[in-house]
């Protein structure tokens, strides 16, 4: 599997970003609640002014396993994204799914609530390639329970912002729907 110029500049600006955070941390393990706070999301901030926080958060990760898992599952599914879609579309799928998370989290979550993590964004990548699959293999009721089944697994584990996943997994699986049926018709017409 080829992986993508998007897929790689997306990973290493998180990385990037995490080792912003560790130095003004002075800990490279867990970043402080300060720095979360100011390079994160906090609801109370973004109602005050700070919006930009609602698309930095997406790049902020909390400790060094965070963006571990994280930056595996993007480099994974986000190179399966860009070599069936394109660059653009995984950047678009990255930037909305995670824009999207937080916006359900600056909704539904209290206004000291600091969120951070690339997630929402991720599990955006995941909705577009179940439903793009799911179109593509004429099976879009399996589709739909994989992603339901998915959010549900990710969803129970404690400290887990359950409104960006959804968020993300929504704004995926809309992206998903659409370029999966127009991937599924420039097929047909190819073989017409």
């Amino acid at each position: 599997m080829k992986h993508g110029k998007v897929t790689i500049a997306l990973v290493a600006l998180n990385i990037m970003m995490y080792f912003i955070e560790a130095i003004l941390s002075r800990n490279i393990i867990w970043i402080s609640t300060n720095v979360l706070a100011l390079l994160g999301q906090v609801n109370y901030y973004v109602i005050h002014g700070a919006w930009w926080q609602l698309i930095t958060a997406m790049f902020v990760h909390v400790g060094l396993l965070h963006i571990a898992l994280n930056m595996f599952f993007l480099y994974q599914l986000g190179s399966q994204l860009e070599n069936l879609f394109g660059g653009k579309v995984l950047l678009i799928t990255y930037l909305l799914s995670g824009l999207m998370g937080n916006l359900l989290t600056l909704l539904f979550l209290p206004p000291y609530t600091i969120s951070a993590g690339a997630s929402g964004a991720v599990f955006g990548v995941v909705g577009v390639l179940i439903m793009a699959t799911g179109i593509m293999g004429g099976n879009m009721a399996s589709a739909i329970l994989n992603a339901f089944i998915l959010f549900a697994i990710n969803s129970v584990f404690p400290g887990v912002n359950a409104y960006a996943h959804l968020g993300g997994l929504l704004t995926g699986s809309v992206i998903g729907l659409y370029k999966g049926k127009e991937l599924k018709r420039k097929m047909l017409e190819m073989m017409y």
